[in-house]
């Protein structure tokens, strides 16, 4: 049978379940007592929605009932075998193997040209840069907290990793706004001139049917070159 892993939430469920048989309350409690939320999508309903899944596949079974006090029965579920087979496997593949992703930013710049001109693309790049620095200082608080609980760092390598990831980001894209500022940007007077045009009226098609005419020979040749490379 083939299985979409596409939902990290399912590897959250198993994982929680091959510590102890819990029911789902208790799964989102404990997620949300270990931080897990900040690497895994977490809401109530998709949980539910997960284990029933999971159940349907035969990756966890229904144990019995517990009831705390007034509150509801709720239903309390435990790994299979073969529920610690699939996330066994599942997690050595998520280490071992790299895959594309799509974060949504690298979609930003794949269209930054031709959407926006460079004086607003630099104003919303400065934007994000703000909105990172503020990222950063939280996932740099939440590993000194980490630290001062005298934690080992096992327990806290997925924030080091986010917050890895947005130093990587808050470095490109100060590097890439300053070359937009300074117009030192490979292309920055075909990108100019493209929405110079627009501004004028001059729609991309025109623009795209006689390229030579509105950019010079060399915009032609560079607008071509991009458009076909993308």
């Amino acid at each position: 049978m083939v299985r979409s892993r596409s939902n990290p939430l399912a590897l959250a469920v198993l994982s929680s379940l091959r510590e102890r048989p819990m029911h789902p309350y208790q799964i989102s409690a404990t997620l949300k007592q270990r931080q897990k939320e900040t690497s895994v999508r977490l809401n109530y309903g998709s949980l539910y929605s997960v284990v029933r899944s999971l159940l349907k596949q035969g990756f966890i079974e229904e144990q019995g009932v517990s009831q705390e006090g007034n509150l509801p029965q709720r239903t309390v579920y435990r790994i299979t075998p073969e529920g610690e087979s699939e996330l066994v496997d599942w997690m050595r593949g998520l280490v071992r193997v790299p895959v594309k992703e799509y974060p949504a930013i690298e979609a930003g710049l794949a269209f930054l040209r031709p959407v926006l001109a460079p004086d607003e693309a630099a104003e919303l790049l400065r934007q994000r840069l703000d909105r990172l620095s503020g990222s950063i200082e939280t996932e740099e608080s939440r590993l000194s907290q980490m630290e001062e609980t005298g934690l080992p760092r096992i327990f806290g390598i997925e924030t080091e990793f986010a917050l890895a990831l947005l130093r990587a980001e808050r470095d490109f894209l100060t590097e890439l706004l300053a070359s937009i500022d300074d117009k030192s940007i490979g292309g920055y007077s075909l990108w100019a001139r493209m929405h110079e045009l627009r501004r004028q009226g001059v729609s991309h098609a025109e623009i795209a049917e006689n390229p030579e005419a509105f950019l010079g020979k060399t915009g032609a040749m560079w607008m071509t070159l991009g458009e076909t490379s993308a």
